[in-house]
């Protein structure tokens, strides 16, 4: 298929649902939303759709910004998978950046390591507090609102 020092074979597998934990994460988080909501929507006049859209994704934000921060950190810090399917160096991510600057063989400029390991760590950071506030409450919420 020719997806061999590619991207897509480490895109795909967290487009295609890969992570079951999201999938368990994302149903109990659904069972703490009380049915009343639903209910409610539909005497309101909203027909399935409408629930979904009105009532089920907004009370489904919290727990989706915290898939996506933990989709992005343990994407951001795979090592196997990119040692897997990408073979040139100029396509290696950050992990596997590091890991070549590191030679046990010859003297170790440490402080360099040290200076990348940080900013590498910097979009992982910045998007967890960007939404912290989201990611906290979906770790805490029960689904009703008051």
């Amino acid at each position: 298929m020719d997806l061999l020092d590619t991207y897509v074979p480490l895109l795909a597998n967290s487009f295609l649902g890969q992570e079951p934990f999201f999938v368990f994460m994302m149903i109990q988080f659904m069972r703490s939303i009380p049915r009343d909501l639903d209910e409610a929507a539909i005497v309101d006049g909203c027909s399935s759709f409408g629930v979904l859209w009105r009532v089920l994704i907004p009370s489904l934000k919290p727990a989706l910004i915290s898939c996506v921060i933990f989709q992005f950190v343990w994407s951001f810090s795979d090592f196997l998978g990119p040692l897997i399917y990408i073979t040139s160096q100029d396509k290696f991510p950050v992990s596997l950046a590091l890991r070549l600057n590191v030679d046990p063989s010859t003297n170790t400029p440490w402080n360099q390591v040290f200076a990348m390991s940080v900013i590498s760590l910097l979009p992982a950071i910045i998007l967890f507090f960007s939404a912290q506030k989201y990611f906290v409450e979906g770790v805490t919420s029960s689904g009703i609102k008051g």
